[in-house]
């Protein structure tokens, strides 16, 4: 793995354990899973690219809309090719609905593992297991 790419999966694995808080982005204070991103593009590349608006669990249900999709796309590079460590994913949790849960990839093949954000859980690193895998609907790299 390559410098930028460790720098990545090292900022993620830093924020384990920082309790769900949705809208927030605390290192140990609190952080949904945009939040987690959000951090780890401040510690490493300094001011966030764009202001974040308030948004509620539903967000983009009710527009239909690929608001965070349009979002990653503006502000970070598609990733082409095989899966590599430090790359941010996008999962679209149901068949038909909004893609909006974030991860970043720390580990890739037969052991691959994310680092993400979710109610009831704070942030954790997962097993980027085959129910999870089959939700990414895009991938991008932050650095």
């Amino acid at each position: 793995m390559d410098d930028a790419r460790l720098r990545v999966v090292t900022e993620a694995r830093r924020w384990i354990g920082t309790p769900y808080c949705h809208q927030a982005s605390t290192l140990g204070a609190g952080s949904d899973c945009l939040g987690l991103v959000r951090g780890v593009w401040r510690a490493l590349r300094g001011a966030e690219p764009v202001p974040i608006p308030a948004y509620g669990p539903d967000w983009g249900e009710t527009e239909g809309s690929e608001a965070l999709w349009q979002a990653l796309t503006a502000t970070m590079t598609a990733a082409m090719g095989a899966m590599a460590p430090g790359q941010v994913l996008l999962f679209r949790m149901r068949a038909g609905s909004m893609a909006k849960h974030l991860g970043i990839v720390t580990e890739t093949g037969p052991d691959a593992r994310f680092v993400h954000a979710y109610s009831g859980h704070g942030v954790v690193e997962s097993a980027l297991s085959v129910p999870w895998s089959r939700r990414i609907v895009a991938r991008f790299d932050m650095i």
